[in-house]
């Protein structure tokens, strides 16, 4: 039995990702654990789809347990949402190795790079703070002086899949856990490309088709895409921008200091945030506070953390219990090869884990308030407290 742990958000779920699954189980897989985002996504975003929706659509097309990444984890930066995830899957204690995609294709390359960058994040911290002061952001500083150094490592960096896999093996380093690390190269489709080939298209064109109600059978399989027209037939697509008067309502009835304890917020950003509560819209809201310095994804992810009401408190704990959504017959198997050895609860119940403690309720209640708040981003508005009600997807055929 050999259990790989991938990170995912299937949103929406691709040929890609389909590629991905396969070639972790040709490298020896039996049985994969993926730890998913829930409503909300890295890129600061609703997911296209209801979690449990997805959820119960990776246990149909390759994953055998799924277990949800809490949302502050979902809406941090790539080394927050990298933290949580690897450590859902250590505290798993049944995972012996993190599969993930790259566009290097190679680990050696990965953790060299990464070696490389944190040396010189060090010892050239002046020279990154002299480029950032100009309006640069740090990853976009920090390229710049590597480049200088160490030219295959800054070609490395500049692709957005092996920076999220270098945050993973840092993750992995930090737990100093004997999980080891095995990634696919990314083939075709670039991540958010608009192009084409193979069959293969990023998750950002494909969620531009379903906005458009266009069919995207090519690229994914018959079960998602037969899962997103039903979604699309019923109203149960969502959208942040149907989500514009309440976050322009949050805004304008935020202080300074609550803007300033949203994680990522620092160095005066809460009063450029403040200063943009006169936008009439979302979309002049972004462009308002949008710099060199903040990238568009960074700003979205601080919104919706300050419209659910995330704090930097709330990331300085790592996750007290793993909500499982979804399982099959091999992700039975696996649970039972983790029971004796897991670090936290796994269970399904979101009531019965926010009992476990302080920490426990406050994850639970965030968790509660952001489903709460996806349901008014849906085409149909559901109910409120809908995460108490969920019925988990056990698959046994």
């Amino acid at each position: 039995m050999k259990v790989s742990g991938i990170i995912c958000e299937y949103n929406p779920f691709h040929n890609g990702h389909l590629y991905h699954i396969k070639k972790t189980r040709e490298n020896g897989a039996t049985h994969i654990a993926a730890v998913m985002s829930g409503n909300f996504v890295q890129r600061g975003d609703t997911a296209v789809i209801d979690k449990l929706e997805r959820a119960r659509m990776a246990v149909r097309c390759g994953a055998d347990l799924v277990i949800e990444l809490p949302v502050q984890y979902s809406l941090a930066s790539a080394e927050g949402f990298a933290a949580g995830a690897v450590y859902l899957l250590d505290a798993l204690g049944a995972v012996d190795e993190l599969s993930f995609g790259s566009e290097c294709g190679d680990v050696s390359k990965l953790q060299k790079a990464m070696d490389t960058v944190n040396t010189i994040a060090v010892s050239r911290s002046d020279e990154i703070r002299s480029i950032m002061e100009k309006g640069y952001t740090y990853p976009r500083a920090l390229s710049s002086v590597v480049n200088g150094i160490d030219s295959e490592a800054a070609s490395i960096i500049a692709e957005p899949n092996n920076l999220l896999a270098i945050e993973y093996l840092r993750a992995l380093k930090k737990l100093d856990r004997n999980m080891e690390p095995f990634t696919v190269k990314r083939i075709n489709a670039a991540h958010d490309g608009d192009n084409t080939e193979n069959g293969f298209a990023s998750a950002s064109y494909l969620r531009e088709r379903i906005q458009k109600r266009a069919d995207i059978s090519e690229y994914t399989t018959s079960e998602w895409a037969s899962a997103i027209k039903t979604a699309l037939s019923k109203g149960e697509t969502a959208s942040m921008s149907r989500l514009e008067r309440v976050i322009l309502y949050k805004l304008r009835s935020s202080t300074t200091d609550e803007i300033a304890q949203v994680p990522d917020v620092g160095q005066g950003l809460e009063h450029r945030i403040y200063g943009a509560r006169m936008a009439g819209s979302l979309d002049e809201l972004l462009f308002t506070v949008k710099t060199k310095r903040y990238t568009m994804a960074r700003i979205r992810r601080i919104i919706l953390s300050l419209l659910i009401g995330i704090t930097k408190d709330d990331m300085r704990k790592l996750p007290p219990y793993g909500r499982i959504l979804a399982f099959n017959e091999r992700g039975r198997e696996i649970l039972a090869r983790a029971n004796g050895a897991t670090k936290i609860p796994f269970a399904s119940s979101i009531a019965k884990l926010s009992q476990l403690g302080d920490t426990a309720e406050r994850f639970a209640e965030l968790e509660i308030r952001a489903s709460d708040i996806y349901g008014l981003a849906l085409e149909t508005v559901t109910s409120a407290q809908k995460d108490y009600r969920a019925k988990i997807m056990i698959d046994m055929e």
